[in-house]
Formats: C-alpha cells, structure tokens, sequence
C-alpha cells in the first residue's frame, strides 16, 4: 500500500560492487581488526596478513583502500557509503557480542568456582566443629 515510501534498492557501479566486495570480505576475517572513531565518523579496518587498510570516512562519504602496492581514495554516493557502514557497524556489533558473552561466561565460571569453594570451606568447617562436639560429648560422658 504505501510501497512508494520505501527506499528503492540501490544499484551499485562496478566500482561499487567491488569495494562493497572488498570491505565485507575483509569482516569475515577474524584477523581483520575494526577501530571506530565515533565523534569524527571515522572507521578503519587493517588486515596485517593481508596488508589491506580501509579508511570509511562517513561524514565526507570517502572511503580510502590501500594495500602494499595501491592507495586510493574516492567520494561515493551517500546511500553507498551509508549501506557500507551498516555492514562494518553489524560486526563490530556481532564482535563485541562475543567478547561480552566470554567475558560473562569467565565470569559465570569464576563465580561458580568461588561458590563451590566457599561451600566446600564451609562444609569443612562444620565437619571440624561436629566431630569437636562429639569428641567434647564424649568426654563429658566419660568424666562423669
């Protein structure tokens, strides 16, 4: 009903297609390292193994490659750029959510051990005074 609200598809260039190519292949690389800088709508990717570096400057809407042997930076169409950015935004996203869910895992095991080791303490402890009762009981009854 309301279809002509929706925004169209883009269709990229060949140019377009290629670098939109480049940059998703470089985030399924674990190796390939996202730095963001939120203020200045700056986003970097590096693949050292690679020797690839992707400089997306949001606010400008250019994006620099650059490898051992070629650099390049250009202006692109803002639905492009913006289209790029969400690509890098989900996984710096789905990476920072593993990171969380290990952090939270270390921290679930950790208390866990902490727990099992206070009640094992604890359990000791009773074990101590209960056989201290029963030693105190038992002289009392021969004392008497």
């Amino acid at each position: 009903m309301f279809s002509f609200f929706r925004r169209k598809p883009k269709v990229y260039s060949k140019i377009e297609n290629h670098i939109f190519g480049i940059i998703t292949e470089l985030l399924k690389v674990s190796a390939t390292d996202i730095n963001v800088d939120e203020l200045g709508g700056k986003y970097y990717l590096s693949n050292e193994e690679q020797h690839f570096k992707v400089t997306i400057l949001s606010n400008d809407y250019v994006i620099r490659l650059t490898n051992t042997r070629d650099s390049v930076a250009e202006k692109y169409d803002k639905v492009f750029v913006e289209d790029v950015l969400k690509a890098v935004k989900e996984e710096k996203h789905r990476r920072m959510e593993l990171v969380y869910d290990s952090i939270t895992n270390s921290i679930e095991k950790m208390a866990e051990r902490l727990h099992n080791t206070l009640i094992e303490s604890n359990e000791q402890e009773s074990q101590k005074v209960r056989q201290l009762e029963t030693k105190h009981t038992k002289n009392k009854r021969v004392n008497c």
